[in-house]
């Protein structure tokens, strides 16, 4: 552990004989936050997507950044900063409790869709290292999901306290050194002579516009910078938030965007764009880079490193929003019985089998939908639209706190607040709405399945599975904090 890893500690006040001296308060910095930011928020798994658009991937990777990740990073701050319990308890005084339970919700009800998309990431990924022809087919995709969401739901359901290490070298394992070496040998396969798969001209620097559906994968990256809202609560732990805060996230989106960007266009100049698959890009350029330099026996081995850091992600979040949803829950009785039961683990293992029964079903649309990388964007965007929700509704609730309570102690004040609320909130609206128009690369198929699938998922799962929730709910779901749920 170097020495930025270790929190600097002072006491508040100097000991004196005979006088309690106040608790010494732990510290880090603000280099040390903005390291801990990037390692959640970035990762090689977009690159595909924003490949195909070669150079102008910067452009469609910055945008995102300007008006989302740094409204969400900020305005998060002030509300982590000032209020406990996150998300719920910030829409439920800004707004509304069931507006509150909506947040969170959504906060959770997104993984229902995000972890097919992540595991059908793995299993392309997985197919290089046991068959590429594999990558292709739903019916491997749909078998790995199962298999692996299953295999996590089990592990996560008997408490195990060691999985949350398990992503503490994803960085590093999954993203840093596949990334870096994916740049380097996407340099020497230029230098070697080879012409670049996309075009590197000036010209090429904004995406050729083809009508709205043209900019539709930029809705991905709304996805991608996700999550700053978790990050927020590390806040109070700067010793100057009002300084030390902005630098830190100046200079992590500063990181997150050369490990976005770079490999991204690695990729490009290497796998010509109708060529590209949005599941096993990254693995399609590293075994072609490493064909050309008589490489191909270190594809597997990069392809485990990547399942490794992906599978570890996976278990870490797996119990982790479903478990903020079930105190909630238990306090205001959102949920029925049955969701809040726990097992002999004290884990909410009936909340994770009927997310897990959800996902099955979502994973076995993998074998139906003729192409994979169709499958995969299809779920990301679903995906990112209920996210989308929950941001929506912390910019609002956020400008109304400021309003409703202005003495409200805040260790961080965001500059300009009620400006940057605006900016994320039109910003989240765009891409939610944008998210309805099917991309220029599947043109060719269906709109209205599109359509429908689409806004079942988004608004069906985000919007009415919690109305109903609400609508249904009685006075006996509701557990005092004095009372235990009873063990399945």
């Amino acid at each position: 552990m170097s020495a930025m890893d270790v929190p600097a500690r002072r006491s508040e006040t100097p000991e004196k004989p005979g006088v309690p001296t106040k608790r010494a308060v732990a510290y880090i910095s603000w280099v040390a936050l903005a390291l801990m930011t990037t390692s959640s928020v970035a990762s090689l798994r977009p690159a595909p997507t924003m490949a195909v658009y070669g150079l102008a991937s910067i452009f469609l990777y910055v945008i995102p950044a300007l008006v989302f990740l740094l409204p969400t990073a900020l305005v998060s701050a002030e509300l982590a900063s000032g209020y406990e319990g996150g998300v719920y308890n910030w829409v439920s005084r800004g707004l509304s409790k069931p507006l509150g339970f909506l947040a969170v919700w959504c906060q959770f009800a997104m993984t229902i869709f995000y972890y097919p998309s992540l595991l059908g990431f793995v299993a392309s990924t997985l197919a290089y290292v046991i068959n590429p022809d594999l990558a292709a087919s739903g019916v491997w995709t749909a078998i790995v999901i199962m298999v692996c969401y299953w295999t996590g739901v089990w592990v996560s359901s008997r408490g195990t306290s060691g999985v949350a290490g398990l992503a503490s070298g994803g960085l590093i394992i999954g993203t840093l050194i596949p990334g870096t070496l994916l740049v380097i040998l996407g340099v020497a396969f230029l230098g070697q002579g080879n012409e670049s798969a996309a075009p590197m001209t000036a010209s090429n620097l904004l995406p050729a516009w083809a009508g709205l559906s043209s900019l539709v994968l930029i809705v991905n990256n709304f996805l991608s910078y996700s999550g700053m809202e978790m990050n927020a609560v590390h806040v109070s732990s700067l010793k100057n938030p009002g300084r030390e805060f902005p630098r830190a996230m100046f200079l992590s989106m500063g990181l997150v965007l050369l490990i976005f960007i770079l490999p991204a266009l690695a990729i490009s100049w290497i796998v010509p764009a109708d060529q590209l698959s949005l599941t096993a890009g990254v693995m399609q350029a590293f075994d072609a880079v490493f064909a050309a330099f008589d490489s191909q026996w270190l594809t597997p081995i990069l392809g485990v490193m990547l399942v490794a850091a992906s599978l570890g992600g996976m278990l870490t979040w797996l119990a982790g929003p479903s478990k903020g949803l079930l105190l909630i829950s238990r306090q205001e009785g959102y949920l029925p019985p049955f969701l809040q039961r726990l097992n002999k683990h004290g884990v909410q293992q009936n909340i994770l089998v009927t997310q897990g029964l959800v996902t099955t079903v979502i994973a076995l649309a993998y074998a139906f939908i003729p192409d994979v990388s169709s499958a995969y964007w299809i779920f990301s965007v679903i995906t990112t639209q209920v996210y989308l929700i929950m941001y929506l509704l912390m910019f609002v609730a956020a400008v109304r706190l400021r309003r409703k309570e202005p003495e409200h102690p805040r260790g961080y004040r965001a500059p300009m607040l009620t400006g940057l609320c605006g900016v994320g909130f039109c910003a989240s609206l765009a891409a939610l709405l944008i998210g309805f128009v099917p991309p220029s690369q599947f043109g060719s198929g269906n709109v209205g399945v599109y359509l429908l699938i689409v806004a079942g998922g988004a608004l069906g799962l985000g919007l009415l599975v919690p109305y109903l929730f609400l609508k249904l709910r009685k006075p006996s779901w509701r557990t005092e904090s004095g009372e235990e749920v009873p063990v399945a």
